[in-house]
């Protein structure tokens, strides 16, 4: 592994970039993608990268090298998987669109549909498709009502949940075709709710997981994380694997780019209402909106928390949303305009659900390797990105 990630950030020249810009740091994405090959090795699973948590397809070569290939939600994301990643690409979606499905069954070697509705639906086409290619798989997503999530907006599980077919909704006799199952229950978790969401799938699918291939336990497992019980994924990947005669699969997405990356903003103003603030040329609500839709406060590198020392300001962003704000922070000097400030550990949700809400410009993307100090911008956006999404 790299040394402390932050320690890595801190050393980081944010002048080298534009602003704003993500910074993903390679050799810390290969430091994870090691990591998880290492699981999948000893555990007997085959992991996917999740493309709707990290997307950045110019190091689809590492990915190649270390994972078994891509998950996706749609159309979109399975071509990009297909086209620029490689390796296996599955599929799943709440609900297929018509004019869709003949694009996605082409582009996934697993499809897994989110009712027995839709699959019957499109089975003629399903079959089809496999006339032609005879390895395309298919599976349901089922939904253990085991809630294991602190956040209700980020809990499968949660009451009323559109996600996934209940134990009680599931058609045994409609079985046809089905070779796995698919169940997603985790966020940005340890293995203890994996475990739980494991004991709750036995308990309501018993009678059904003897007749699968495969499983899909889905994403939110923070395996790269230090403190993450790597050992007791590996026993019950392979416990599951041996007691069902199934091939288990795990698509993380966050720990694939956890801690590898930063968001590097420069600070335009500074005014007073009641307290200091700053505005950046960045915007929580369009380049890192789980901020908002958590909420969570991220972290600044070299900031502490508000009080901690002699300077206390609240940074915003560019846009007139009013609640556009990052959160509170105290700096040992008062921040000043023209100042570059890092935002810590945004890699993952946040390049995929940029936005240019209010015409901000997205930032640009950086690659960075902290052990070479190679650098090069891989994108930068303008006038151009924001114009062609309108009418």
């Amino acid at each position: 592994m790299t040394d402390d990630p932050r320690a890595v950030f801190d050393r980081f020249d944010a002048s080298r970039v534009p602003s704003p810009c993500y910074v993903v740091d390679e050799a810390r994405i290969v430091d994870n993608l090691a990591i998880l090959s290492d699981v999948a090795e000893r555990s007997g699973a085959r992991i996917l990268l999740a493309l709707k948590a990290f997307s950045m397809f110019a190091l689809a070569p590492l990915v190649r090298d270390h994972l078994h290939g891509t998950c996706a939600s749609g159309l979109f994301e399975a071509r990009l998987g297909r086209e620029e990643f490689g390796g296996a690409v599955h599929t799943y979606g709440a609900a297929y669109r018509d004019a869709d499905i003949a694009d996605i069954l082409a582009c996934s070697d697993h499809i897994v549909f989110n009712s027995q509705s839709q699959l019957e639906r499109f089975r003629p086409q399903v079959e089809a498709e496999q006339a032609r290619r005879p390895h395309l798989k298919v599976g349901l997503r089922i939904n253990p009502e085991r809630p294991v999530g602190e956040n209700p907006l980020y809990d499968p599980s949660a009451p009323f949940s559109r996600l996934g077919i209940v134990a009680s909704q599931l058609d045994r006799s409609r079985l046809q075709g089905i070779s796995g199952l698919h169940v997603h229950n985790l966020c940005e978790q340890d293995f203890l709710p994996l475990q739980e969401t494991v004991s709750a799938l036995e308990e309501h699918f018993a009678d059904v997981l003897p007749a699968m291939q495969w499983l899909n336990l889905g994403g939110g497992h923070h395996i790269t994380r230090a403190d993450y019980q790597r050992e007791a994924l590996i026993d019950c990947v392979r416990t599951l694997s041996d007691r069902y005669g199934l091939q288990i699969y795990l698509e993380p997405g966050e720990a694939i780019a956890w801690e590898a990356g930063i968001l590097v903003c420069e600070v335009l103003d500074t005014i007073w209402n009641g307290m200091p603030i700053a505005v950046v040329d960045t915007s929580a609500t369009a380049h890192m909106p789980d901020v908002i839709e958590a909420p969570y406060v991220p972290e600044i590198l070299g900031a502490g928390p508000p009080g901690a020392t002699a300077h206390t300001y609240r940074i915003g962003g560019q846009t007139c949303l009013a609640g556009d704000v990052f959160g509170d922070y105290s700096f040992e000097a008062a921040p000043q305009a023209g100042q570059r400030l890092k935002i810590w550990d945004a890699a993952y949700y946040t390049m995929v659900k940029a936005t240019t809400f209010n015409g901000i410009a997205l930032p640009a993307i950086a690659l960075w390797n902290s052990r070479t100090d190679s650098l090069r911008v891989v994108r930068s956006f303008g006038y151009e990105e924001f114009r062609n999404r309108l009418s």
